[in-house]
């Protein structure tokens, strides 16, 4: 795998692009493939750069140098002088003075490298999914076999909680303090448990994973298995993925085929196997202990935690569950080793993201980029803006049960500890970019509709919070909604979070919350003034000056 030194940006906007940012963008791609640097280098075109009269704009990261106004002439030099020797093209360089506005948020990425960078994808794609030899030939099962031969059980552990490696499932709890906990304890058998439920509406990086690089589920699930003591393994699986469930199920077979699943593994003492369980549509399911439930041939509920499956998992015996992103992400910490892995990402949050993006943007699809970059970067880059020319509105990171943010808050780094300090949290990665044209009533109604017909019903919280929620949103996209009606609004956000059996009530209650915090002056349109800013609603209620 080879890793991209450098991104290069090209102001893509309508006056770069009259005054020849194009020809700019395409002599950039020929001189660097002229230099050999294309593996290495990408460049991209990005709108978000703000007016100047320095256009077009080139900013190199890294060092996130800004060079303007740069001429199809001018590509070739700076190419040799900063691509290739590594120094800054003289006399190219864009006035500071002449600089202002949006162009801070490119300049204030010195020292960090906004480019897509693959450790959990960097096989997808590249090598055939059906065949464990070309998985292999790619450094497969190299981690499984360092880890077996030259590791302890406790030193695999370490390695992983070295790498600062948290939950990619939306939690965020550190990975290798769970193995380690599981560990600790000495009772068996131990299970090893991969949530591929994967049901969060618009969340789709899973399946990628299952489907492109089925054997490094298997790798990374018998090193668990070997640290924490657990010699059978589970992969749960969304019902609906037909094409995942099948290549999971050749590519057990072929490991089980060359000894890398079964007795003495590597020629160890170790033995491991896995099952595959398919689930049966139930979004609660995706919930640990659901999930549990479900495996075990009982209906999909949450059970009351403490204890947690660390201690009484599946079967009532210490169990590992992991999130498919995150279980993807061991092998290559223990093949390239820790510190390899915290170069990626802030120091609270190290490694890298995959993100689905979604909504009123320009280029929509799967991404895996370092932790820490911004929503700002996300659709200036990779989303190449956002359509029409709209303006940004909101954002929803990470589906159904992700928080909704204004655009004041694009430029927060995304990692857990940055969120959380301002008032939101990054969930799943599935990112919902929403324009002026989104009523975020309406969004909020919709969210909460899912919640409903999704809830379990085991718990009143939930049951009848999301259900009296639901009306009261929809008294307000219909203009029937009263002032007393936003306080019991808010009430019942409090009580989905504090009293909820499981996360899905909890979750549910975040659009609720983060709508009144954030959006409240359009809250109180659709109540008091009994109009919807957007005009998505359809109010039937009458104007209080009527």
């Amino acid at each position: 795998m080879q890793a991209i030194r450098s991104l290069v940006l090209v102001s893509g906007d309508a006056e770069s692009k009259a005054r020849g940012s194009l020809k700019v963008y395409e002599e950039l791609q020929r001189e660097i493939i002229k230099f050999g640097l294309q593996n290495e280098i990408t460049v991209t075109m990005v709108e978000d750069v703000g007016r100047h009269d320095v256009l077009p704009l080139v900013i190199v990261y890294p060092e996130a140098v800004i060079y303007g106004p740069v001429t199809a002439a001018d590509v070739p030099f700076l190419v040799e002088e900063h691509l290739y020797k590594g120094r800054i093209a003289a006399g190219l360089q864009a006035s500071t003075k002449e600089l202002s506005g949006r162009i801070a948020w490119l300049s204030a990425r010195k020292g960090t490298l906004p480019a897509e960078q693959r450790i959990v994808l960097h096989r997808v794609g590249l090598i055939d999914p059906d065949s464990i030899e070309d998985y292999i030939a790619h450094d497969g099962y190299e981690a499984l076999g360092k880890a077996l031969n030259e590791m302890s059980p406790q030193e695999v552990i370490e390695e992983v909680i070295s790498s600062g490696l948290k939950g990619r499932g939306g939690a965020g709890f550190p990975t290798g303090l769970k193995w380690k906990f599981v560990a600790q304890v000495d009772n068996y058998p131990k299970y090893i448990v991969c949530n591929a439920d994967e049901s969060e509406p618009g969340t789709f990086k899973d399946r990628v994973i299952l489907e492109g690089d089925p054997h490094s589920m298997i790798e990374s699930m018998a090193i668990a298995g070997y640290a924490v003591g657990a010699d059978v393994g589970y992969i749960y699986i969304r019902g609906e993925y037909k094409l995942a469930q099948r290549r999971m199920a050749q590519a057990i077979e072929q490991a089980r085929e060359l000894g890398l699943l079964g007795e003495k593994i590597f020629g160890s003492n170790f033995n491991f196997d896995i099952h595959i369980h398919s689930g049966a549509g139930a979004y609660i399911c995706g919930e640990e202990t659901s999930l549990i439930e479900s495996i075990e041939g009982k209906r999909g509920e949450p059970r009351s935690r403490p204890p947690y499956p660390t201690t009484h998992g599946l079967w009532d015996k210490p169990t590992v569950i992991n999130n498919v992103e995150t279980l993807a992400n061991i092998p290559p910490i223990i093949h390239n080793g820790a510190t390899w892995f915290r170069a990626f990402g802030p120091k609270s949050s190290p490694g890298t993201k995959v993100y689905t993006i979604l909504g009123n943007v320009n280029v929509t699809g799967l991404i895996e980029v370092p932790m820490g970059i911004t929503l700002r970067e996300v659709v200036a880059i990779y989303a190449r803006g956002m359509k029409n020319g709209k303006s940004l509105k909101l954002a929803q990171t990470g589906g159904s049960g992700g928080s909704i943010f204004p655009a004041s808050l694009q430029d927060t780094p995304m990692d857990y500890d940055s969120y959380q300090r301002a008032g939101v949290s990054l969930g799943s990665g599935a990112l919902l970019i929403c324009n002026e044209d989104t009523c975020v009533v309406d969004l909020a109604k919709v969210l909460l509709n899912f919640f409903n017909q999704e809830s379990c019903g085991k718990c009143t919280p939930c049951r009848v919070g999301v259900q009296r929620a639901l009306q009261i949103l929809t008294n307000f996209s219909e203009g029937t909604g009263q002032p007393n009606d936003i306080d019991a609004l808010q009430k019942l956000s409090d009580n989905l979070i504090q009293l909820s059996n499981c996360g899905l009530g909890q979750t549910a209650a975040v659009p609720l919350r983060d709508m009144l915090n954030h959006f409240r002056a359009e809250v109180d349109a659709h109540v008091k003034l009994k109009v919807c800013p957007t005009g998505v609603c359809q109010m039937s209620g009458k104007h209080v000056w009527e």
